[in-house]
């Protein structure tokens, strides 16, 4: 009896100039691909419908093939576990779920807080750490995702940007609005959390429609754009938080220290506040830097004429 020809799924598709097979096949072993006139030659050894067996086809196109094109067929590819196409997919499906998630964090503290403004007015100013905090330690400490992401080179994002966000957020609400009690009743805590939600509200849905390959001219006009004025209202509102924070830091000693013997000189957390001051600062210099660029690369080709 002869042994009976596996042929495996091939799934065509083609565009003007080029032509796309799949071929479904994983482990594959010895792939023996050729063309002659006008026919395509395959068989290879691997896992496919009827488990791991040899596997060929036989596919006849209408023209002859000409010499000087058949190197132009690498379209040709064997679709095996961890193609580049799958890990592709698997990396937009994943971030499309983080800057989901994210999305709908910090919607749901922007949405809270804007009703509660209109609601309660000013009055809503001075419980707005213990209405929406936790919420905001959940967003802020997944936000370290982002720059791990970078770090390793799952976005093309720069790393030290994103560092420098991811520190400076959550040093003002884990170590300023998070261990002083004192902090948490004041006013600036609502403009942080405002600002801070209203960037992210705009910038996450972005992330998301790229990695669906879609483009809202609004979104990203306005994703490039509300940084310009809210990134600087956002380092002024942090700046505002530490320095209402230092007289509360020097009469609590929280996190002041003495220096050992023979020194034995008393050091004061409100120093660090004030360096970290001019590293605010700093900071907002190379993240504004950074975000103009971005937006000028986005918008600035338009000018161009043709003459």
């Amino acid at each position: 009896m002869e042994n009976q020809v596996l042929t495996p799924h091939v799934y065509w598709a083609q565009r003007h100039r080029e032509l796309y097979l799949r071929v479904e096949l994983s482990d594959v072993q010895n792939p023996a691909i050729s063309i002659t006139e006008n026919v395509l030659h395959f068989k290879a050894q691997g896992h496919g419908a009827k488990g791991d067996n040899v596997y060929e086809f036989h596919l006849e196109f209408l023209d002859l093939v000409k010499p000087e094109e058949e190197e132009r067929l690498n379209k040709l590819r064997l679709e095996s576990q961890g193609s580049p196409e799958t890990l592709t997919s698997l990396k937009k499906g994943y971030l499309f779920m983080y800057n989901l998630v994210q999305f709908l964090g910090f919607s749901w503290i922007f949405v809270n807080m804007t009703v509660r403004l209109f609601i309660l007015g000013k009055e809503s100013f001075y419980d707005t750490f213990h209405t929406v905090a936790d919420m905001m330690y959940f967003c802020q400490m997944l936000s370290v995702v982002e720059t791990i992401n970078a770090t390793i080179g799952v976005t093309k994002s720069p790393v030290i940007p994103s560092l420098i966000q991811l520190l400076g957020r959550n040093f003002i609400l884990f170590i300023i609005f998070g261990t002083m009690e004192e902090m948490q009743n004041k006013a600036v805590v609502f403009f942080v959390f405002y600002i801070w939600s209203t960037i992210e509200i705009f910038r996450y849905p972005f992330y998301m429609l790229t990695c669906i390959d879609m483009d809202w001219k609004v979104l990203t006009w306005l994703r490039y754009t509300v940084w310009i004025p809210l990134y600087p209202l956002g380092c002024l509102t942090e700046a505002v938080a530490v320095i209402q924070s230092i007289p509360i830091f020097n009469e609590t000693g929280r996190f002041s220290f003495t220096l050992p013997y023979p020194v034995k000189i008393k050091v004061r957390f409100s120093f660090f506040l004030q360096i970290y001051l001019i590293i605010l600062f700093l900071g907002l210099y190379v993240n504004f830097r950074h975000l103009y660029k971005q937006r000028r690369r986005r918008f600035g080709q338009k000018k161009k004429k043709i003459h």
